[in-house]
């Protein structure tokens, strides 16, 4: 579970998120949506300590995993990071083979196991729903791969190390219609294993894929609801605002 509380967040005198407080549950796929600027992603990247890498930045408030808060001193940012996975806006595959984007992570946290490590990278990309399209090539540069292609191997990669928790920046915002399709079917099928938080400019994407959404207006959550209930009958007017094109 991932809940946050009375969360501010500062880039330098910026005062980009105002006293955010959400619980999401497990298993389950949360959306943020809102205008560009709003802080979506920056709240987004709150859950992996992302936001630690820029400069003059800061936060208030208290954001916890199962109940406990990864801003604590006692958090090893590293670990937190092998439990909270991240995929981004862009498929950012590494100059290597798609056996070792994969392996990567592993290697990384060095593990030696060639077995364990070649049948990680299998149910990876199984997991990912690219294994069947892949299992030829895998000693085969990652840039051999369509863009959709890519993104699932980004994916792959993010599951190897086996997270409880995954992040996804407009996963699918440059992709074609069928490589989203895609990616939303994989988003929907994932989720009995992991939870799953998504920050996206399409509204349709997250009335398909998220079971809560969470609207965002000015570094302010305006509303955070069941998704059926925020499309169809959202509580407040900045929402249905938003929903049907009046401004944003």
């Amino acid at each position: 579970m991932i809940e946050t509380k009375n969360i501010n967040f500062y880039y330098d005198r910026f005062h980009a998120l105002k006293n955010i407080s959400m619980q999401m549950d497990i298993h389950s796929v949360t959306a943020f949506i809102g205008p560009s600027g709003c802080g979506k992603s920056t709240f987004l990247r709150l859950f992996n300590r992302m936001n630690d890498l820029i400069a003059n930045t800061r936060m208030t408030g208290e954001c916890l995993i199962d109940g406990h808060n990864i801003y604590h001193k006692s958090v090893q940012v590293d670990e937190l990071r092998k439990k909270v996975g991240m995929v981004f806006q862009k498929p950012n595959p590494f100059p290597k083979s798609i056996f070792e984007n994969v392996a990567y992570g592993l290697r990384v946290n060095d593990v030696r196991n060639k077995s364990f490590i070649a049948q990680r990278v299998e149910e990876s990309l199984q997991a990912a729903a690219l294994w069947d399209e892949v299992r030829d090539k895998l000693k085969k540069s990652a840039f051999e791969l369509s863009g959709g292609q890519q993104q699932r191997l980004c994916i792959a990669r993010a599951l190897a190390v086996a997270p409880s928790i995954l992040l996804m920046d407009e996963p699918a915002s440059a992709l074609d219609p069928i490589s989203t399709s895609k990616i939303e079917e994989l988003i929907y099928s994932l989720k009995k294993d992991y939870t799953i938080v998504i920050v996206t400019h399409n509204m349709q994407q997250a009335a398909r894929v998220s079971d809560k959404t969470g609207f965002f207006m000015l570094g302010e959550l305006i509303e955070f609801n069941d998704t059926k209930k925020m499309f169809l009958n959202p509580e407040k007017e900045q929402t249905q605002n938003y929903i049907t094109g009046r401004f944003g």
